[in-house]
C-alpha cells in the first residue's frame, strides 16, 4: 500500500520545482507547490482541520541580523552578554531554525507558518520585524513574498499564526494589521466555523489566507482568527522519547471539533544543552541526530477528526518532511475506498 501511495503522489505532483527567484531549488524531489490543488476531489471537501498539513517552527528564522540589537524576547542577562560581538554570533546558531526562505518553504509544501514579531528599539517609523532572539526580516517583506507565491498558486491555502508579540503597543498592532490587509486583500478568510472550511469552499470564495492573532486585538477585525482556534501544545523537552509521548497524549486529548490542532514535533534546548553544544548550534546539536526519529513518528500518524492536523518541524529541508506529512492524506482516501467495499 505504501508503494501505491508513492506512485500516486508522483503522478499527482511529479514535476520538479523550477528555480525560484533566489536561484535555488527546494529540497523535495517532487514539487509540492500545488499539493492542495492536486488532492483528490473527495479530500477537497474534507474540513481543513481533518487534513494533514506540514508547517515550520519559527518559520521566518532562516535569516537573523547579528548586527541588530538583541530582541526584547531575551532576558536582561542575555542582553548584557550580547554586547560582546562573539555572543551574537553564537546566538545566531541557536536562533536560526530553518534553512529555507518563505518562498522555498511554500514551494516545498509548507502551509503553516509560526510567526513571532516585534518592534525594534530606536526605530522611529514603527516598523515590525520577525524575531527569535535576534531580529529577522521586516514582516512586510515576508508577507509580500508569500502573497507573490499565492497569486501564482491560487488554490493553495496558508495558515499564518502570529502567536508572540514583543514591544508592541496599539499603534504597532494597527500597523501590522494594515500591512496584512494591504498584502493579502481579498485573499483573507474571515473567521468562521472551523468545520465549515474545506478547500472547495475556500476556492469558491477565492480565499487563501487564514490569520491567527494571539492578542485581544483580533476582536476588532473579522479576518483575524482568535489564537484559541489553533492550539499548539509545546513539549519543551530535549528528549525524543518524551516529545513523542507528549505528542501522542495531546492528540488523544484533541477537541474533535471547533479548532485546528498543531503538533509541534520539535525539541527545545535547555541552558545546559546550549552550553554543551555552544559552537555547534541548534541544527548540529539537537536536530540532525533526532529528526529521523521524529519523522518515523510522523509516518505512523493518521489525519482525521482525532488524528494529526498540522505538524511542524525545525529545518524542514533536512529530511523529506513536507512530502511525508502530505502523503498521510492518502490514508483518508484509502479509508473511503475501504468503506465502499
Amino acid at each position: 500500500m505504501l508503494a501505491v501511495r508513492k506512485v500516486r503522489r508522483k503522478l499527482r505532483m511529479g514535476t520538479i520545482c523550477s528555480p525560484n527567484p533566489s536561484g535555488t531549488k527546494t529540497s523535495s524531489e517532487a514539487c509540492n507547490a500545488d499539493w492542495m490543488a492536486s488532492l483528490p476531489r473527495h479530500l477537497q471537501n474534507v474540513p481543513l482541520s481533518h487534513l494533514a498539513i506540514p508547517g515550520s517552527h519559527d518559520s521566518f528564522s532562516y535569516w537573523v541580523d547579528e548586527k541588530s540589537p538583541v530582541g526584547p524576547d531575551q532576558t536582561p542577562a542575555i542582553k548584557r552578554l550580547a554586547r560582546i560581538s562573539l555572543v551574537k554570533k553564537l546566538m545566531k546558531k541557536w536562533s536560526v531554525t530553518q534553512n529555507l526562505t518563505f518562498r522555498e518553504q511554500l514551494e516545498a509544501g509548507i502551509r503553516y507558518f509560526d510567526l513571532r514579531v516585534s518592534s525594534k528599539p530606536g526605530d522611529a517609523d514603527q516598523e515590525i520585524y520577525f524575531i527569535h532572539g535576534l531580529f529577522g526580516i521586516k514582516v512586510w517583506d515576508g508577507l509580500m513574498e508569500m502573497d507573490s507565491f499565492l497569486t501564482q498558486h491560487p488554490q493553495e491555502i496558508v495558515f499564518l499564526d502570529f502567536n508572540h508579540f514583543y514591544a508592541m503597543d496599539e499603534a504597532h498592532h494597527k500597523r501590522l494589521v494594515l500591512q496584512i490587509q494591504e498584502a493579502f486583500a481579498n485573499k483573507l478568510c474571515s473567521a468562521c466555523s472551523v468545520e465549515s472550511l474545506t478547500l472547495q469552499i475556500l476556492w469558491e470564495k477565492k480565499c487563501q489566507v487564514l490569520i491567527f492573532y494571539h492578542c485581544p486585538f483580533y476582536k476588532q477585525y473579522p479576518f483575524l482568527w482568535p489564537g484559541k482556534k489553533i492550539p499548539a501544545p509545546w513539549a519543551n523537552t530535549t528528549s525524543v522519547h518524551k516529545l513523542i509521548l507528549f505528542l501522542e497524549t495531546t492528540l488523544s486529548e484533541r477537541d474533535p471539533s471547533g479548532t485546528f490542532h498543531v503538533s509541534q514535533a520539535i525539541l527545545t534546548p535547555r541552558v545546559k544543552t546550549i552550553a554543551r553544544g555552544l559552537v555547534g548550534g541548534l541544527k548540529n546539536t539537537l536536530v540532525h541526530r533526532n529528526l529521523p526519529a521524529i519523522l518515523d513518528w510522523v509516518k505512523t500518524q493518521k489525519p482525521g477528526a482525532m488524528g494529526v492536523n498540522i505538524i511542524t518541524s525545525d529545518f524542514v529541508d533536512l529530511v523529506d518532511f513536507a512530502t511525508t506529512v502530505i502523503e498521510l492524506n492518502d490514508l483518508l482516501q484509502e479509508d473511503r475506498a475501504l468503506a465502499k467495499c
